[in-house]
């Protein structure tokens, strides 16, 4: 299975963060050592609940799921998963409730060091592909582009866009989410605002995504249809991912900005 992992990962784009998140995850447990408590009672209750989970996923996965082939993600995001849940029984085991509280942030970032179901990635990237062209037919409208658009369909004049799965920027959505959940856990205090900074990226991709797709299409209407296969269309992710982080850090800022405690006023 470890095996298998670590393959998977250094091959794909998507989960290439997978083989990271344990590092990190212990970053996190090792910051925690202040707050640990004493071991205390076992909470057996939610130790054999979620053994049991990991157990069925197990068993599940070996029978292959029914009828239905199992893709690699698929199994792995079964198996690596049921092992996390195995961690997190035996955390309530050993260290009881509150022990299982205090490594709760670092245990819940072990969910990225699996793939996700394939359902899933495919729900995700169809909201992401279907909400950038929404996006970028608004930005289309306000730079007055004449645009007619079918679904996913952009007809421009001299070329056609189609805003295809690949368009749908999962790939840096999940870095930056993932990026939220570190940055909201070092440097934020409020539970709310660590919340408000992970929901924010969604908009933030949306914003992203069809920002990116206006360009490609400006540029292809005003500069030449070759300009679709420019560096900018099949290169270009890492620099519209650049630019969200802008609005994202800027967004940190003010939250932690908001939560320094007001200084002191000398009688």
């Amino acid at each position: 299975m470890w095996f298998e992992l670590v393959r998977f990962a250094l091959a794909s784009d998507l989960y290439s963060h997978t083989l990271l998140m344990p590092v990190v995850a212990g970053y996190f447990v090792w910051l925690a050592r202040p707050e640990l408590p004493e071991p205390g009672r076992p909470a057996w209750g939610p130790a054999l609940l979620v053994a049991g989970v990991a157990v069925a996923l197990v068993v599940w996965s070996l029978g292959g799921g029914g009828a239905r082939a199992w893709s690699v993600e698929d199994r792995l995001a079964a198996r690596v998963g049921a092992y996390v849940l195995l961690l997190a029984g035996a955390g309530f085991a050993l260290v009881g409730a509150r022990g299982a509280r205090a490594v709760a942030f670092p245990l819940g970032l072990l969910v990225f060091a699996f793939p996700m179901p394939t359902a899933l990635t495919k729900g995700i990237e169809v909201f992401l592909q279907h909400g950038s062209a929404e996006v970028a037919h608004v930005f289309f409208n306000l730079s007055g582009t004449p645009n007619f658009r079918t679904d996913l369909l952009f007809q421009l004049p001299r070329i056609s866009l189609l805003v295809a799965p690949e368009c749908s920027g999962i790939h840096s959505s999940l870095a930056l989410f993932i990026t939220s959940l570190v940055a909201g856990k070092l440097f934020l205090r409020a539970s709310w605002r660590r919340i408000l900074l992970a929901v924010i990226v969604v908009p933030l991709a949306l914003l992203r995504n069809g920002f990116r797709i206006l360009t490609i299409g400006l540029l292809c209407v005003h500069i030449g249809p070759h300009m679709i296969n420019s560096v900018i269309h099949h290169q270009g992710g890492p620099i519209f991912f650049a630019l969200s982080l802008l609005p994202f850090g800027a967004l940190l800022w003010w939250l932690r900005r908001a939560e320094a405690p007001a200084p002191a006023v000398k009688p």
